[in-house]
Formats: C-alpha cells, sequence, structure tokens
C-alpha cells in the first residue's frame, strides 16, 4: 500500500472523530454571546470615552437646545445622568442621537455602551439588554392626547375604536396599545414621539398614545390639544425609568445602579428633573 493509500485509509477511519469536533466547535460558537462584553466597564475607562446614545426628543429626559452645538445641544434630565456617569468613570462623554428604533437596535447588538433615552421596563427589553435599575419614578402615566374639546370623546380604551392612533414605534406605548387597546380605526407608527403629537396637532391623527407628563408640556407649549382623564395600566412593579445597556454588561450595570442609589440618596435625580422640566417650557420644546 502507497502513501497515498494508507493516508486516505486512516483519514476514513478518523472521519467520525472529525466530524464531532466540528460540530462541538461549531456548538461552542453558537452558544457565545451576540457579542463579547467581557468587561464593557474597563473596555470604557481604556479607550477614554462613553458612548450614549439617545432620541433627543423627549422633554423633560432629553431635549435639543438649538442655542448650543455639539454634544452640548443635548440637554434634559437624562443628559445630566449621561454626563455624571461619564464624569464619575473619569472619561469623555460622546452622545449618539438616534431613532428610537435603532437606539434598541444598537444596545442590543452591542453598538453602544448605554441608551440613556426614557427608557420603560419591558420583558423584551430585559432578553435583549441589561436594564438598570429605575431612577426616576415620578407621577407620570401613559395616556392619550387629542385634539382640545375632545377630552370626552376619546377616554378609555374602547373609545378609539374608529379612531386614527398614532404612538412612537418600539415604544413601552406601543406595546400598551396591542394589549389594552387592541382595535382602532388605524394605528400608525411615528419614529419619535414629537411627530405623533404633531400629527394630533395637524389633524392627521386622532390620538397619540404618550407619556402624559410629556403630552402636558407639549400641550403648554403649543395650545390646541388636551389630555383626557384616563391612563392605560402599568405594573407598577415594572415602573421607572431605566438606563440600557448591552446585554452580559454586568459590571458596568452594576456601576451604573450604584451611581443611581447615590444620586437617588441626594436627591440629586429629582432636581434635574424640575430643573429639566423649566428648562423646556423656558424653550417652547422647539
Amino acid at each position: 500500500m502507497n502513501i497515498l493509500s494508507r493516508f486516505s485509509t486512516s483519514l476514513r477511519k478518523c472521519a467520525p472523530f472529525l466530524l464531532c469536533f466540528c460540530l462541538l466547535l461549531c456548538c461552542t460558537a453558537c452558544a457565545a454571546p451576540r457579542h463579547q462584553t467581557e468587561d464593557r466597564l474597563q473596555a470604557i475607562q481604556k479607550r477614554g470615552y462613553l458612548e450614549v446614545c439617545t432620541e433627543p426628543y423627549f422633554a423633560p429626559f432629553e431635549f435639543v437646545d438649538t442655542t448650543k452645538s455639539g454634544d452640548a445641544q443635548y440637554v434634559g434630565m437624562d443628559m445630566e445622568l449621561a454626563r455624571y456617569l461619564a464624569q464619575k468613570l473619569g472619561v469623555e462623554l460622546r452622545i449618539v442621537p438616534l431613532e428610537f428604533s435603532a437606539l434598541l437596535t444598537g444596545i442590543s447588538e452591542g453598538k453602544y455602551d448605554m441608551a440613556i433615552s426614557a427608557l420603560a421596563y419591558s420583558p423584551a427589553r430585559a432578553e435583549n439588554m441589561n436594564l438598570s435599575q429605575g431612577y426616576y419614578f415620578g407621577d407620570d402615566d401613559y395616556g392619550f392626547l387629542v385634539r382640545q374639546g375632545e377630552e370626552n370623546v376619546y377616554n378609555s380604551a374602547e373609545s378609539l375604536r374608529d379612531a386614527v392612533v398614532v404612538t412612537q414605534s418600539g415604544s413601552v406605548q406601543e406595546t400598551l396599545f396591542r394589549e389594552q387597546v387592541k382595535t382602532c380605526g388605524e394605528f400608525k407608527l411615528v419614529s419619535s414621539m414629537t411627530d405623533g403629537f404633531l400629527m394630533v396637532s395637524e389633524g392627521k391623527a386622532d390620538v397619540c398614545i404618550c407619556s402624559k407628563a410629556s403630552a402636558k408640556l407639549y400641550a403648554e407649549a403649543n395650545g390646541g390639544l388636551a389630555i383626557p382623564d384616563f391612563s392605560l395600566s402599568v405594573d407598577e412593579s415594572l415602573s421607572g425609568v431605566r438606563v440600557g445597556m448591552p446585554l452580559g454588561a454586568d459590571s458596568l450595570t452594576e456601576f451604573v445602579n450604584a451611581c443611581i442609589e447615590e444620586l437617588q440618596a441626594q436627591g440629586q435625580l429629582e432636581q434635574w428633573h424640575q430643573e429639566a422640566v423649566e428648562y423646556a417650557a423656558g424653550l417652547g420644546l422647539e
């Protein structure tokens, strides 16, 4: 038997073992996390900057001051928190403005370090990202924004049967609609809640499902709008605004939670919120 024949015979004998080895490698690769977050906290400190994404059109949490430029134009309670976290880490802050759906995707894929954008808890988000403990628990409810004079027309989930309803894509409000309203005349999704407010104001939609606190700010600044005396049901144990981080970034999550506890003890978060409400009102939410 020549060398080639002996090699061929040996290869056939080893084939089952080679197949098992290859399958083991494939299984190991599939079991690996979608994105390596070995120690995101150390990675941030090593590179020298914290990359935070936000959808900057949701006052008083995040909004734009057009009199400023660069990252300084992004203001509000959440932006104060982002600056505080970067300062505590001793790194530069880089703010990345995104549409809300892109923000959620970016964090779930590990493209950014944090999403600080008035994120509420949802089971789907908890499966795709690490969420901090809640850091703001105001008397904020989710309800409707309508045109003035229609507060008694659209004041329950059932009253939306023939209405054109709009809300932000990927938001908790979209989830609440699908769970509690379910049917309406037409359902539309927009990239920002401000777009939804504008559609109601312009008569392109009858109802925007939204945060009642943000709707109140918008209505006061723009006129002709009202908020019915109705709220959608939210599990209080899951309430609170949170920071989103890539799945598996546990040391970073622990750091953020420690900072939140520190700020809550100082009353700083509530102060930032009140200052942001006044700031947004002064700008007219433009």
